[in-house]
């Protein structure tokens, strides 16, 4: 089983960068892709950034790319996402998510129904 539990949230003026982490625990994910989602008030949960096992694959939803980097220590268990030229449009609560589905290969998803484990989720605020 693993647990993940993100860190780094906050709040930030517009055009402020914040650094958020996903730490693993319980087993090792370097064989899971990670995948990081968001939710606003009152909107259903979005995709934000993916990456494969290795790291040698990213994909971003086009809200984000330019701005946000997802990239992951498998030796350190842990995931991040850094988050630039942020937007009062990127405040929610961002989730860091874990698929084993693909295993060690190049493959990864947008898809939440992919992931089946989550974290708790930490809150970035970015005011206008």
């Amino acid at each position: 089983q693993v647990q993940l539990a993100e860190s780094g949230g906050g709040l930030v003026q517009a055009g402020g960068s914040l650094r958020l982490s996903c730490a693993a625990s319980g087993r090792s994910i370097s064989s899971y892709a990670m995948a990081w989602f968001r939710q606003a008030p009152g909107k259903e949960r979005e995709f934000v950034a993916a990456i494969n096992w290795s790291g040698d694959n990213t994909y971003y939803a086009d809200s984000v790319k330019g701005r946000f980097t997802i990239s992951r220590d498998n030796d350190k268990n842990t995931v991040y996402l850094q988050l630039n030229s942020l937007n009062p449009e990127d405040t929610g609560v961002y989730y860091c998510s874990a698929s084993s589905s693909f295993g060690a290969s190049w493959f990864l998803s947008v898809e939440i129904a992919e992931y089946a484990y989550w974290g708790q989720g930490t809150q970035v605020t970015a005011s206008s």
